[in-house]
């Protein structure tokens, strides 16, 4: 196994605008909880402190060691790497979509974080799992694999999360399953490759302002309910209407660069793609390897007065969402393959239904044929 490093070679480590994850203390919430309080009020956040960066003061990373990070300095390493890879400028055939849905219902609510508290159960602020049923503190990409998922597809075991959203003191899950989509973030489609084994990171920051979520690259509308979008905090009202949900879109980096499975901030081993002329996105050159971007598509069932709506990480703008894969290898290379790299605006049953002769990837149980 390649010797673990506390350096970047060729990158840039700490030039993340983002900061990592951090914990609210004295939340109490039980697994499969309904109802909980959540430590601070939105707007507010208790307990949070920044991840430290040249010159700025903040609280070190995690360094206890967890199964996947035996010395605990934050840096899990790809085994193999991937390396000589040079992100395509190549101008793929048309294609409008390039993408396979997820879907995976939330299964348990804990103050836990296997990224960035990995073996330290009730350190974080309270979260809301969605997919692997044991994902908790002490969650290792083996633990995983050998857990069991809430997601159509038994063989997406990944671990996704993000902070509890609470009305009040009430606690509110999102509703059945969600969905969350797998797509392409880069132009050429056909240069997208399945995540490595053991791959994680945190999307957006508990601890960013109103302007830097509105700003976020992954961002797409903000909170929505109704006809109204675009707002980055909580909007103080929300049709009352049986149907109206209150909703949110944010999109994961998706260039990987080849080297680490995590980083200390859990941010920098992965960047967005960049933008160029002619309408033309590509991976940076420090991040080359084009992986899936990831899509969480969120409902959850409130709305009217929203004043009392708030986060376990504070405002609306502290969103922010993590995601450690469990994917079983062939089922996700299938996937990607036949919808992605396909150009094809596949369900989870990695099926067209635009283009009924592609077929389909998986069978009526979303396993492999």
């Amino acid at each position: 196994m390649p010797r673990r490093s506390r350096t970047l070679t060729g990158l840039l480590l700490f030039t993340s605008l983002t900061l990592t994850t951090a914990g609210i203390a004295g939340i109490a919430a039980t697994a499969n909880a309904s109802t909980g309080t959540p430590a601070a009020a939105a707007g507010t956040h208790a307990g949070h402190a920044a991840y430290s960066m040249p010159g700025m003061p903040g609280m070190e990373p995690s360094t206890k060691a967890s199964g996947d990070d035996p010395d605990g300095d934050g840096y899990i390493m790809a085994d193999p790497p991937v390396t000589g890879v040079t992100p395509s400028t190549e101008v793929p055939p048309a294609a409008y979509f390039h993408e396979f849905q997820a879907k995976c219902a939330p299964t348990h609510t804990a103050p836990d974080d296997p990224i960035v508290y990995p073996g330290q159960p009730g350190k974080s602020h309270d979260h809301t799992f969605m997919g692997n049923t044991t994902t908790n503190a002490d969650t290792t990409t083996a633990s995983l694999e050998a857990g069991d998922t809430t997601c159509l597809a038994p063989g997406d075991k990944s671990g996704y999360w993000m902070p509890s959203l609470f009305n009040g003191e009430e606690k509110i899950l999102p509703e059945g399953v969600q969905t969350i989509y797998y797509k392409s973030g880069v132009t050429d489609y056909r240069s997208v490759r399945p995540f490595p084994r053991g791959l994680r990171y945190v999307v957006g920051s508990p601890m960013q302002s109103e302007d830097e979520f509105k700003n976020l690259k992954g961002t797409v509308e903000g909170w929505e309910c109704g006809e109204q979008f675009k707002n980055y905090d909580f909007p103080a009202t929300c049709p009352t209407s049986r149907d109206t949900y209150l909703n949110l879109r944010l999109q994961a980096p998706s260039c990987w660069d080849g080297i680490h499975l995590d980083t200390p901030d859990h941010k920098s081993h992965m960047a967005y793609p960049e933008a160029s002329g002619n309408n033309y996105n590509t991976c940076p050159a420090d991040h080359p390897v084009a992986l899936p971007m990831i899509e969480f598509k969120m409902a959850w069932p409130v709305n009217g007065d929203m004043s009392q709506v708030k986060l376990a990480s504070g405002a609306g703008f502290s969103f922010h969402y993590d995601f450690m894969n469990g994917w079983d290898a062939a089922t996700l290379d299938a996937m990607v393959t036949h919808c992605v790299k396909g150009g094809l605006q596949c369900d989870p049953h990695g099926y067209d239904e635009n283009h009924p002769d592609q077929g389909a990837v998986l069978d009526e149980n979303y396993e492999l044929p």
